[in-house]
């Protein structure tokens, strides 16, 4: 089977790159032809006339389109799967695919078909739907974006594909990660037929070693920003100040951040690789405490394939992927005292640590193997062609 993947990457590596690269090397390694038509946002970032230009793509782009048709004809694919269109492809290479015959599966990472910051999180830090249904104006209105001009362009784009029906008219197969996020799309009236869950890849990695004790720390792993619920770490972190705490992940957005907040945690910034994983295996609890409707959290089948156990916020993917108290813990969404009280109950109980990290291990190995989430790609592929 050859299959053409068409992704604008952001500005900074994010999971969706990695979710792209991952699935790439998952075909290729089943005898699969992949190629992999991109841009990136980085051409755009440092010029005031890229920005500009990106308002204006993002709607309608005649030389993506002519770029796509291209190498259409070049590569002769089976399958089109598009990640991301915004800003420099936009939805108007989607018809053009189908008038060349090809099938076309979008892969959905976040809400953004519906919701303009793809997040359902506004500017004061509360979930948010009030775009869904065509009420994508409340974007600007609120300033969701934190940026008028931003906030104006990705309402702008958002209107312009709902109103055109370039996206939800020409699309075969909608792919979602969780069943969350399947019934989000049908309350906005994805047809249940056009929509295919499609979980993360659970990475592989060797469990911790035989001796390996639980750890010492509260760890937080992940980009610092309000909506994947830092200040809700910290606010625990204060509340429990005999316990080591550690973040690890990049903070440039907030690099006065870590001067300001109490002593009892340790800011490693943005770690990869071996240093990335000695982070997992020196922790006692990961924590999630996403504020937004995340996707399909790596962090979380990361922690639980490193029998690390996870305290997650009872939203979105989490709710999906863990099972409370069999293999992780949820707490209340915006509920600070339950989180420092999970928190709390757990870094005591060693034998319920090791307890819920030898099950979410199991769990997220039989849910989210390599081979399990192949087989239902390739499943999704066949029923089109």
């Amino acid at each position: 089977m050859r299959v053409l993947f068409i992704h604008n990457e952001y500005a900074k590596m994010s999971g969706e790159e990695q979710s792209v690269i991952n699935l790439t090397r998952l075909l290729t390694d089943h005898g699969h032809t992949v190629e992999l038509l991109k841009r990136s946002s980085a051409e755009i970032s440092d010029s005031l006339s890229g920005k500009v230009k990106s308002f204006f793509t993002g709607i309608h782009n005649p030389c993506a389109v002519k770029a796509v048709r291209r190498k259409i004809e070049e590569f002769k694919p089976d399958i089109v799967q598009i990640q991301n269109l915004y800003p420099l492809f936009s939805p108007s290479i989607i018809p053009a695919v189908k008038r060349m015959g090809v099938p076309v599966v979008m892969r959905c990472p976040n809400y953004r078909l519906f919701c303009p910051n793809g997040l359902c999180y506004d500017a004061n830090g509360e979930i948010c739907e009030q775009c869904f249904g065509g009420h994508e104006w409340t974007c600007f209105q609120k300033n969701c974006l934190e940026s008028r001009v931003k906030s104006l362009g990705y309402t702008v784009r958002n209107i312009a594909a709902r109103t055109t029906g370039r996206i939800l008219n020409h699309v075969d197969t909608f792919i979602v990660q969780t069943d969350f996020q399947r019934r989000k799309f049908i309350q906005q009236g994805i047809p249940e037929s056009k929509l295919a869950i499609l979980p993360g890849i659970a990475p592989k990695m060797d469990p911790p070693p035989e001796n390996w004790s639980v750890g010492n720390n509260v760890t937080y792993i992940g980009r610092v920003s309000a909506e994947k619920g830092i200040f809700d770490f910290i606010k625990s972190a204060e509340a429990l100040p005999q316990i080591p705490f550690v973040v690890a992940g990049s903070y440039d957005d907030f690099p006065n951040l870590p001067q300001n907040a109490p002593k009892n945690i340790q800011w490693l910034g943005f770690l990869r690789g071996d240093a990335l994983r000695q982070a997992y295996l020196d922790a006692r609890i990961v924590v999630v405490p996403s504020r937004c409707y995340e996707g399909f959290p790596n962090v979380i089948v990361t922690a639980m394939m490193q029998e690390r156990p996870v305290v997650a916020t009872d939203l979105g993917a989490a709710s999906t992927i863990i099972t409370h108290d069999v293999d992780g813990r949820l707490f209340p969404f915006n509920d600070i005292d339950a989180l420092t009280s999970s928190i709390s109950e757990l870094y005591n109980d060693e034998a319920a640590c090791r307890r819920l990290a030898l099950k979410g291990r199991e769990s997220a190995a039989a849910r989210f193997s390599a081979e399990s989430v192949y087989e239902t790609l390739l499943g999704i592929y066949e029923k089109l062609l």
